[in-house]
């Protein structure tokens, strides 16, 4: 499997401290994924053997590292004899939830860090217990794996509001720490690609990182091994218009662009030119958001909105990249088609009376998503705009981390860049100035805890701000 490459950078600590006798608190300042490097001073330790015990941790409670902290946050402790002057790798042990080669809920194993690096976890705090006499910062570095060539002079970004600057450096980390395994994968629980989450992390880093290498690896690796949900396999789409708007490389998307073909689900084509859903899809494959409970109340059925709002514009940009490869034919079945879809998702799903689109065709539910998704894409005629954006103005945060790129985009597409500021900084739990506020220096898979119980604190797909504030907002410019 191939790789963009991944470096260990050694990082001094931020602090030492004292928290109980013979235990000392290291904190890195922000979590990152690694290991640690432990050098004995000759002086103090030469021809000693003692046992150290050192405890990694995402979190922290009542000053020490909890050691057993919430759904899928991290903890892991190893023992081990220091002996003499020598330095000292200290990696935790792999754990089940991501051993080595242990196959994940797909089915395939999971991406590997290389075995000489010792086992990585994501870690802010390490606890170390037994070390004999002071501990100088300069005798415990973070081993942190980061993409090679990652410049942090690349991006920077600054305004009046000092929240605003907090959630763009936030997600702006984010994107670098999660590089760690040389794929975009989501996160520790299952290090493992998903194309939702590849290309929210891709063009994330195109206002970070400019080298286009580990964006295009996810991207081969998922056409080998993808992955099931409907809306996934359409984002495989936006994943290779969006290396070729960055890059301008059309030998690149000509040697991927017939691969693409099977992304628009042809098998589920009715003969009105929307794509339906079976049993299986309404059950399981049809994802709108996740997890379930943040799709405000959407009532999935065998022809839904959100997934023909994706097909249509993974159409419209397929149409784009055939004309660019000087494919016109293709070009034209492919606007062609997307007239046909684009007329009856107007006539199926839009609700004339309350003037907003409908979850689905003969669904009475009107979602959010069922509303943010089209206009986020320009599927919405003009008449109807402000009727839709006056109703998803009511709606708060109705969404999920990864639902938000796209609710935010249709607000920025439209001119309510004020409205999508406000949510971003909005108090309550389902923001980004929540997670800064609670301490969180990666963001989280989900708004909360109380969201997704089993959640990660270190998923890439919860980093919108940092590709939507650059490419939106014409007087703010990382």
């Amino acid at each position: 499997m191939q790789a963009a490459p991944v470096d260990l950078i050694e990082q001094a600590p931020i602090t030492t401290t004292s928290v109980a006798p013979g235990v000392v608190l290291v904190d890195f300042g922000k979590v990152a994924f690694g290991n640690l490097k432990l050098s004995p001073l000759a002086v103090s330790n030469l021809n000693t053997t003692n046992e150290l015990v050192v405890r990694f941790g995402e979190a922290l409670r009542d000053g020490r590292i909890d050691r057993k902290p919430p759904g899928s946050v991290c903890f892991s402790e190893v023992r081990f004899p220091l002996q003499g002057a020598s330095p000292t790798v200290a990696a935790p042990q792999a754990i089940k939830t991501f051993a080595e080669g242990l196959p994940n809920t797909l089915g395939r194993g999971l991406v590997k860090t290389p075995q000489e690096w010792g086992m990585v976890t994501p870690f802010r705090w390490v606890e170390i217990e037994g070390w004999r006499g002071p501990l100088d910062p300069g005798q415990v570095l973070r081993r942190a794996a980061f993409a090679r060539g990652w410049n942090d002079q690349n991006a920077s970004f600054e305004s009046s509001d000092l929240m605003l600057n907090k959630i763009w450096e936030l997600c702006r980390y984010s994107l670098k720490a999660t590089t760690f395994a040389g794929l975009f994968v989501d996160g520790d629980r299952e290090r493992t690609p998903y194309e939702a989450d590849a290309y929210i992390d891709q063009i994330g880093c195109y206002y970070s990182d400019p080298d286009p290498g580990m964006a295009r690896d996810t991207f081969d690796f998922l056409l080998s091994h993808p992955t099931w949900p409907t809306e996934w396999a359409l984002h495989m789409i936006f994943i290779l218009h969006a290396d070729w708007m960055q890059t301008g490389d059309k030998e690149w998307l000509a040697s991927r662009f017939d691969k693409l073909e099977s992304k628009l689900l042809e098998s589920r084509l009715r003969p009105d030119g929307l794509l339906g859903s079976s049993a299986a899809d309404i059950g399981r494959n049809d994802i709108i958001d996740w997890p379930p409970a943040e799709r405000d109340g959407y009532q999935n059925s065998a022809c839904n909105t959100v997934v023909n709002a994706f097909y249509l514009h993974a159409l419209e940009l397929m149409g784009e990249m055939a004309k660019a490869l000087g494919r016109d034919q293709e070009a034209l079945d492919y606007s062609r088609r997307a007239t046909v879809a684009w007329g009856a998702f107007q006539e199926k799903f839009f609700d004339v009376k309350r003037g907003i689109y409908r979850d689905g065709e003969g669904v009475a539910h009107a979602s959010a998503h069922a509303n943010f998704i089209p206009l986020a894409f320009g599927l919405i005629p003009p008449e109807r705009l402000s009727g839709v954006l006056d109703y998803l103005k009511t709606k708060g945060m109705p969404c999920s981390v990864y639902g938000a790129q796209y609710l935010l985009e249709g607000f920025y597409r439209y001119g309510q860049g004020k409205a999508a500021l406000e949510l971003m900084k909005a108090p309550g739990e389902r923001s980004w100035r929540h997670m800064i506020e609670s301490g969180a220096t990666i963001t989280w898979e989900a708004w909360d805890q109380k969201f997704k119980p089993n959640q990660d604190w270190n998923h890439a797909w919860g980093a919108a701000p940092a590709n939507l504030l650059p490419h939106n907002d014409p007087h703010l410019h990382p």
